[in-house]
């Protein structure tokens, strides 16, 4: 008996069973009936609906029969395409990938910055003077100039550099003392403190106030106390100032010393690179060195103090209030308009047998938190923000600071100068003003941007000027000083190298000085007007060029206006 196989259903339409009936036997030829028997394609295993599916016996054995028939041609990516030359793409330097070249770059901009701005001291003084022909011509050592022409018969005693004088403190025990008042002040206008670039307020001239820049041994009140023995050195602020801050000035400068008896006198030539303000003086770009240009040292210097003495009169009440001293003024004439301004005499104690007595000047008065209080004020002014990198219209009123940083890189000297003489005057609050020019080629117009003040310890720590270290080189010039012979002597930063020289003198030298002849009237150069001034700069403006207003004659008028102010 044979075993019965049924006939497994086949479903060519998907999995399960087929929803048509099962096929039905067919007859055999010897009568007898059997099922038809039907190929199936693919085999059949039991599964669940858990159960994954994956590729059958059949469907790997076809997919490895194609694979063996097939072969890899190529396998390397399609070629890019290169525009333009290959010189473009193979000739331009890589950037920096790794952070030690970033680092090592950074470094060498920091060092070539530091060369640019120590250029002036470590250049050979006879390569500065004979190289015109030999190597390239170095835009960056302009050929600074001593302030006073050595003569062959003076005798070079000593030379000190400005890295000892980083070494010296002294503290002066007792607090300055009041001698003398003299001159007479006006109240500052607290309006001034509103102004900002929006609201500027142009800049006024005071052409009939007269100001006095008068040395120590001119002073009636000082040659009063030295004959009273008040003390053994004399000084005025400036003097003192520049002494003080001198490891921090670049320009040459010179003090005119006497020692006479066991008095010394620190003095200053009439004329003297004191008498003015200087700009930019620290700073790396290099001004123009023709005296002619607008925008030299020296001309600056004359356009600063002509801003500075017209500042610190526009900022006043002129309402006739004025509050007055022991004394008047010592070097005003009987009815002659004079410049607000005190004078006021202080001693300071430098040793057992050693006062210091010298002339210290505030400008205006008010009232700071109910009591009178000592102004001094200065003006900062801008002529052209491509040398300085800070617009000032754009950066004073939302950086504030920022202005303030780039004046104290570039004006280091000056501002610490100023802050020293506050300090020695005893001033309650130091006004700065920012003073700008109408135009970058108009150097007659003024406006001011801003006016702000400082209280001087708060400022001094900010500039990072240590008051110890301020007295300390005064006490060791003076002491240095004491120990020469009776005679005349000139300290002079040499224009070149952080160092002073003290030579000796004869005893007549620069008495031609002092003697100073007025031109006659006829000769004398009147500076235009402010209609005058404005109509040029209009015409200038109209036919397209720069701003200029006439830098020949404009620069004589100009300086004969600020010297007759200075004078």
């Amino acid at each position: 008996m044979a075993f019965d196989i049924r006939v497994a259903p086949y479903n060519s339409d998907g999995w399960g069973p087929p929803d048509s009936p099962v096929v039905p036997l067919l007859p055999r030829s010897d009568g007898s009936t059997a099922r038809r028997r039907c190929r199936l394609p693919h085999p059949f295993a039991p599964f669940s609906r858990s159960d994954k599916l994956g590729h059958d016996s059949a469907a790997l054995a076809a997919a490895a029969e194609n694979d063996s028939s097939f072969r890899l041609v190529d396998g390397k990516p399609p070629p890019r395409p290169k525009f333009g030359p290959r010189w473009r793409f193979q000739q331009r330097p890589l950037l920096p990938q790794r952070r030690d070249e970033e680092v090592e770059a950074r470094k060498r901009e920091a060092e070539k910055e530091r060369a640019r701005r120590d250029r002036q001291y470590n250049l050979n003084r006879s390569s500065v003077a004979g190289g015109g022909g030999q190597g390239p011509n170095r835009r960056d050592a302009p050929t600074l100039k001593s302030s006073v022409d050595i003569q062959p018969e003076w005798t070079m005693l000593d030379q000190i550099p400005f890295s000892t004088f980083s070494k010296l403190s002294f503290s002066v025990p007792d607090p300055p003392e009041d001698l003398l008042f003299c001159g007479a002040l006006e109240f500052y206008d607290k309006s001034f403190d509103r102004v900002n670039p929006k609201n500027d307020r142009r800049l006024e001239r005071f052409k009939t106030r007269n100001f006095f820049e008068v040395t120590t041994t001119d002073d009636p009140v000082i040659r009063r106390f030295a004959n009273e023995d008040k003390a053994a050195v004399f000084a005025t602020d400036a003097i003192l100032s520049a002494l003080m801050c001198a490891p921090r000035s670049v320009y040459s400068w010179d003090i005119v010393i006497q020692r006479v008896g066991n008095k010394l006198f620190f003095d200053k030539r009439d004329g003297s690179q004191l008498d003015l303000l200087s700009v930019n003086e620290t700073s790396s770009e290099v001004l123009p060195e023709a005296k002619e240009d607008i925008n030299s040292a020296h001309s600056l210097a004359v356009e600063a103090t002509y801003i500075n003495q017209n500042f610190s009169q526009q900022v006043l009440l002129r309402d006739g209030n004025k509050v007055t001293f022991d004394e008047p003024n010592p070097f005003a004439s009987e009815g002659e308009e004079i410049a607000s301004v005190a004078y006021r005499y202080r001693r300071w104690k430098l040793d057992q047998d050693t006062y210091l007595i010298a002339r210290c000047e505030v400008h205006s008065v008010a009232d700071v938190r109910g009591q009178r209080g000592f102004l001094t004020l200065n003006a900062l002014n801008e002529f052209d923000s491509k040398y300085s990198g800070v617009d000032w219209r754009q950066k004073l009123e939302t950086q504030r600071g920022a202005v303030l940083a780039t004046e104290l890189k570039n004006n280091a000297n000056k501002l610490a100068k100023w802050t020293a003489q506050a300090l020695l005057a005893g001033a309650d609050l130091m006004k700065l003003g920012y003073v700008s020019r109408v135009h970058p080629r108009d150097h007659f117009n003024h406006v001011i941007l801003s006016v702000i003040g400082h209280k001087p310890k708060d400022f001094a720590a900010q500039i990072n000027l240590n008051t110890s270290n301020m007295w300390g080189i005064v006490k060791s010039i003076v002491d240095l000083c004491m120990k020469l012979n009776e005679g005349k002597y000139v300290l002079v930063k040499d224009p070149m190298k952080p160092q002073v020289r003290i030579y000796e003198v004869p005893v007549d030298a620069f008495e031609n000085d002092y003697m100073e002849e007025p031109l006659p009237e006829e000769e004398q150069v009147r500076p235009p007007t402010e209609d005058e001034a404005a109509d040029t700069v209009a015409e200038n403006r109209t036919e397209g060029e720069a701003i200029d207003v006439e830098v020949g004659a404009g620069e004589d008028d100009a300086n004969k206006d600020a010297s007759d102010s200075i004078a």
